[in-house]
């Protein structure tokens, strides 16, 4: 694959000094961590390997990549492991796509407290999932799904939401059966939506008696119980954002479904256009006319601002699986699903090789790009040299080391 005339890397490199210089005293370390990795990755600060053409003799770098999950340039082993993985738990259902969203009037306080109110959310929509699921005037049936944790929107905006991939159907209470939703019809999307804010507040409210949530800067007037009350008043009242597609197809598309979803970062290289004039140019979607692509200007710092906006705490998971596909009970859970359904056990694929790792000794060598004939092979490995990151960012108080 072609490397992409801009990426956000090139915006880091350029501008990450002077991002630095007006906003590196209120980053994270995840942040300050994940600014660095972006300008190194792929570049001689981390060092990488030489192979070389038996037949002609052409030479190929290649540089090492810096393994962060935020990093556009880095997804991709990690998703196709994973896919290669899951794809043994999908059924042979339709599927069905639920997406739960925050209000907006939440970010300030999810900015600052992004583990308390990001897990908030994935166990309030876990809980409205199964409790409506479980109702026998709806589905009545225990199900199973995975859900994906996205903070962003098209424009690079703060717009927490989880997708929800969910089997089109469950187990009956006692285990005897399958029980699937209506072909064009999983759950009441109102019901989902007033649950889940029902929820979501009473965890919020647990959270802010227990005092587990920060109130700086702009939230401090929440320290104050009748500012917080104030604060909660419109957010018991608004409708919670729940959107359900359609079930989708069986297996296979299921599996390229996911693949948008799973390791997908706050915006891809292929949607940077320009950087000119200390100005990023990139394309969106707008969702609410029609999908119509749109192109958008920013200052490069405004960019970065709003890309780290996206960059999770620490160790945090983002992708959880719940009820019938919860890593404890998957397999059994998923065997007596294919005992009822009658279907056999999926056959799982191969993990696509690592690009960026020199070829295995055990591995045929990859065939020579300048002649076509040729095999390229190993002839050395690239040492780093991080003076290189220096050279790019140079703020004050800036550890390079």
């Amino acid at each position: 694959m072609n490397r992409p005339a801009l990426e956000v890397a090139d915006v880091v490199r350029q501008y990450g000094a002077s991002y630095l210089s007006r906003y590196g005293s209120t980053l994270s370390p995840e942040q300050h961590r994940a600014l660095r990795a972006m300008a190194v990755c792929r570049t001689a600060a981390l060092g990488g390997h030489a192979t070389q053409c038996d037949q002609c003799g052409h030479l190929e770098i290649t540089y090492n990549s810096c393994g962060n999950r935020h990093c556009p340039k880095c997804p991709g082993r990690a998703q196709a492991a994973w896919l290669t993985a899951r794809e043994a738990d999908l059924l042979d259902v339709p599927y069905v796509h639920v997406v739960f969203t925050l209000p907006h009037l939440l970010s300030p306080l999810a900015l600052q407290n992004p583990r308390v109110i990001y897990n908030l959310l994935f166990q309030a929509v876990a809980e409205t999932l199964l409790t409506v699921a479980r109702d026998p005037h709806y589905l009545g049936a225990d199900i199973g799904f995975l859900a994906v944790l996205h903070t962003w929107g098209q424009t690079l905006h703060h717009h927490p939401h989880l997708h929800c991939v969910i089997p089109g159907g469950g187990l009956s209470p006692d285990g005897t059966q399958w029980i699937a939703c209506r072909p064009t019809f999983f759950l009441p999307v109102r019901v989902l939506s007033r649950v889940f804010r029902r929820l979501f507040l009473t965890g919020l409210r647990q959270a802010y008696a227990a005092g587990a949530l920060t109130l700086e800067g702009q939230c401090h007037t929440l320290t104050h119980p009748a500012r917080w009350q104030q604060f909660l008043a419109p957010l018991r009242v608004t409708e919670g954002v729940v959107y359900a597609k359609p079930p989708r197809g069986g297996p296979g598309q299921v599996l390229k479904y996911l693949a948008r979803y799973t390791h997908r970062v706050a915006i891809a290289n292929r949607r940077l256009l320009a950087l000119e004039d200390g100005r990023v140019t990139f394309r969106w979607k707008d969702y609410a006319h029609g999908n119509r692509q749109r192109l958008m200007t920013l200052d490069a710092v405004e960019f970065i601002r709003r890309f780290l906006l996206h960059i999770l705490p620490a160790g945090f998971q983002r992708l959880r699986h719940y009820g019938l596909l919860a890593n404890r009970v998957r397999q059994a859970k998923l065997r007596l699903c294919r005992v009822l359904l009658q279907q056999p056990i999926s056959a799982t694929r191969p993990v696509p090789p690592d690009t960026q790792a020199p070829p295995a000794p055990d591995q045929p060598a990859a065939v020579c790009l300048a002649c076509q004939h040729g095999r390229m092979s190993w002839v050395e490995t690239l040492r780093r040299q991080p003076d290189l990151f220096a050279r790019w960012m140079q703020p004050p108080g800036w550890d390079t080391s």
